[in-house]
């Protein structure tokens, strides 16, 4: 490839992000526009297209299949129910309610997409606010931000820490001996920070009215139903890849979707066609589009270039490239979406790897996995960076934007800055304990 190549699909992508970030035209639109000029200019061809919607697979595959056992469950009434017992279980007292959103939140965003487990809760969060009479918008940023923390709690939770375990061959058992712990860490981090950031909904109390008799859920049958597929697709995630035939997360997430939509069809709640009209296409058009987009940087041998300047400046000190990885992950993610951020950084992490002689030239293909222990605290930093990054600012993870956008409808706007007066704080005591924890994970290599 050219210079002139190199400039263009800087150029390109730069052109794109601003696009969405000016709100120019949508971002779904603006990154496919981005792929076809690309294409156009034959910088990208057919087979760079299914290289790069190959990568882009698994974690597609896992949103999917998170979206529409999600929208099957919203289905049950189990929300609406578990609204009134978290009310009850509150006591009228503000400093509880927000520790119980974290309790909520952090196990489902443990094995649903972060933005589907902040449209499910957003209801109960929003109800409860109302009725203790506070401002919803500080505890539907909460939300999002212990969704984004939580999705380090096992493999499947993020779809970017998905695309950097399963790149490295770390099985879901291995996730939760190895970085597990510092999910946990990235959640309990930020409860200490609550009543310096939400004083007022800290310090709250209020007398509740007597509890109304709660209405039965409807349609038991169902309600059991959808709940046993939640426990086969958190059985098989845990278990799936010691089974003889090796089922993988995104496959686990095909067949949880495709049970929801057997039992939707069975029970003749609603049309199969309603649920899937529900999930969120746009997001995952604009993902895959912008998995295109990183594959010309790889075409055009620019993160090649960078991986050995990286080596150039570091030598081979994994530590200190894990720490540096840690915060440059974690600086993009707050700007940009953290998938594409982490599979680029991914095909530069690697290359540096080569030229520092941690592994061989051939660990570049597809499918290596026999990375030395050593290396692995440089993959969980970046792990750390992309996940956490995204909590400094409304733009940085799609659970925001979600979150940011229900406030909305709800009569809150929520600015850029108010976001990050929650978000920026959280995420420089985050990314300090992930540095922590790195280098921990380092010394005992």
């Amino acid at each position: 490839m050219t210079d002139l190549q190199i400039y263009l699909t800087v150029g390109i992508f730069a052109g794109v992000i601003l696009l969405i970030a000016l709100d120019v035209v949508d971002m779904a639109v603006a990154a496919l526009l981005g792929v076809c000029i690309l294409l156009v200019l034959g910088i990208l061809g057919g087979s760079d297209l299914v290289d790069a919607l190959t990568t882009a697979g698994g974690p597609l595959s896992l949103l999917f299949g998170g979206m529409v056992v999600a929208r099957v469950l919203a289905k049950t009434g189990l929300f609406e129910w578990l609204g009134d017992r978290f009310l009850r279980a509150t006591g009228g007292s503000g400093r509880r309610y927000l520790l119980l959103l974290v309790a909520l939140v952090a196990p489902i965003c443990a094995f649903l997409p972060n933005a589907t487990t902040v449209i499910l809760v957003a209801p109960v969060i929003i109800r409860v606010a109302q009725a203790l009479k506070v401002n919803f918008v500080g505890p539907m940023i909460l939300a999002a931000i212990v969704s984004n923390s939580a999705g380090m709690l096992t493999l499947v939770g993020d779809p970017a820490t998905f695309l950097v375990g399963s790149s490295i061959g770390l099985s879901f058992g291995d996730y939760l001996r190895t970085v597990s712990l510092g999910g946990l860490l990235a959640v309990l981090v930020i409860v200490p920070l609550l009543p310096l950031l939400m004083p007022e909904v800290w310090r709250m109390r209020l007398d509740l009215p007597p509890a109304a008799p709660s209405a039965p859920i409807a349609r038991p049958g169902f309600v059991t139903l959808a709940l046993l597929v939640l426990a086969v697709m958190v059985a098989l995630f845990l278990f799936g890849e010691t089974l003889p035939n090796r089922i993988v997360p995104p496959a686990v997430a095909i067949i949880g979707a495709t049970l929801a939509l057997l039992v939707v069809y069975g029970s003749h709640v609603e049309p199969v066609d309603a649920v899937l009209r529900d999930v969120d296409w746009k997001t995952l058009v604009f993902l895959g589009a912008i998995f295109c987009l990183v594959q010309a940087f790889t075409k055009t041998g620019l993160l090649q270039g960078l991986s050995l300047q990286l080596y150039t400046w570091f030598g081979a000190d994994l530590t200190l490239v894990a720490l540096l990885l840690l915060a440059g992950v974690g600086l993009l993610s707050s700007l940009l979406a953290n998938i594409p951020v982490v599979a680029a950084a991914l095909i530069m992490t690697k290359g540096y790897l080569v030229a520092a002689e941690a592994v061989p030239e051939f660990a570049l293909a597809t499918g290596f996995t026999d990375w030395p222990d050593a290396t692995l605290p440089v993959f969980i930093a970046m792990m750390f960076g992309a996940t956490l990054g995204g909590n400094a600012t409304l733009i940085g993870a799609s659970a925001n934007i979600v979150g940011v956008g229900i406030c909305a409808t709800h009569g809150e706007h929520v600015s850029f800055g108010r976001f990050a007066r929650y978000g920026l704080p959280i995420m420089l005591v985050q990314l300090a304990m992930g540095a922590a924890y790195v280098l921990v994970l380092a010394a005992a290599r």
